[in-house]
């Protein structure tokens, strides 16, 4: 009787064009390939670096400086090419370095500050971010930063990322505060511009995109970033890593932000809040 109807289903699932043995299997669930994304900052001045940085292979982000010779003709071609373009935003420094055009500092009025970040944001076509060139000094102010974090939210439109160039940076928490899409550079490629070095540092960037799901890099159109990224951008896809547009990275990563945002407000905790009002 068993032999029976095991014959009658194996006839049945034949004539629906299933294998008996395919009722056995389950699908699986394909494992997410690391995500990484690369930003190569400070174009803008000087023509032949960054015709070279913009053809580097794969999804590389360029963040171009305001009103430089080629802010406009960079942001172009690279939007022209499918990549992503952000604006470079120059902000004041501790170490009183000269910021170039369109600079933020501490000593600009709001209306200055709001007007002079519009004039930069124009400068540069097709920008879906900003991050920021410099700014050891103004990322610590959260009066600053708020005022540029309110700015770019009523653009609705814009991501920020914290170049993360001082350790007392507060502009990735302020951002967050304002529900800005945001995230913070991981690595710098080239702090050390030598050649040895910036292979170390992208191997980390690779390491721990394969570690934690993610990484985030930023490098600079030195001769010697340019010379190892036109070698090694190439081996990603071997090594299983995908490149992307800084803003899928940031859309991944917020994803993750607001569910465990979520998943923080306990039915204790929404009492708590409701209780205030």
């Amino acid at each position: 009787m068993v032999a029976r109807y095991g014959l009658l289903l194996g006839a049945i699932l034949l004539l629906l064009g299933r294998p008996l043995a395919a009722a056995e299997e389950t699908p699986s669930t394909p494992t997410p390939r690391p995500l990484a994304a690369l930003i190569i900052d400070d174009l803008g001045d000087r023509l032949n670096e960054g015709l070279r940085a913009i053809a580097l292979p794969g999804q590389v982000t360029y963040s171009i400086l305001p009103q430089t010779p080629f802010s406009a003709r960079f942001a172009e071609l690279a939007h022209s090419l499918g990549k992503e373009v952000m604006l470079h935003q120059p902000m004041q420094s501790l170490s009183g370095a000269a910021m170039g055009p369109g600079g933020l500092s501490l000593h600009m009025t709001h209306n200055a500050f709001v007007r002079t970040l519009h004039a930069n944001l124009a400068s540069v076509p097709h920008a879906r971010g900003v991050n920021n060139h410099m700014g050891s000094l103004l990322t610590r102010h959260p009066g600053q930063m708020a005022w540029l974090m309110d700015a770019l939210q009523q653009r609705g439109d814009l991501f920020f990322v914290d170049s993360t160039t001082s350790s007392q940076t507060v502009a990735l928490k302020v951002a967050i505060e304002h529900r800005l899409p945001s995230l913070r550079r991981n690595i710098f490629l080239d702090h050390e511009p030598d050649e040895a070095a910036i292979r170390r540092q992208f191997a980390r960037f690779i390491g721990q995109a394969k570690a934690v799901g993610f990484s985030l890099a930023i490098a600079h159109p030195y001769p010697e970033t340019l010379r190892v990224l036109e070698l090694l951008l190439p081996t990603l896809e071997g090594q299983g890593v995908a490149l992307h547009p800084v803003s899928q990275l940031i859309a991944q990563r917020d994803g993750q932000r607001e569910r465990l945002w979520q998943a923080s407000l306990s039915p204790w905790q929404q009492g708590v809040k409701s209780s205030k009002q």
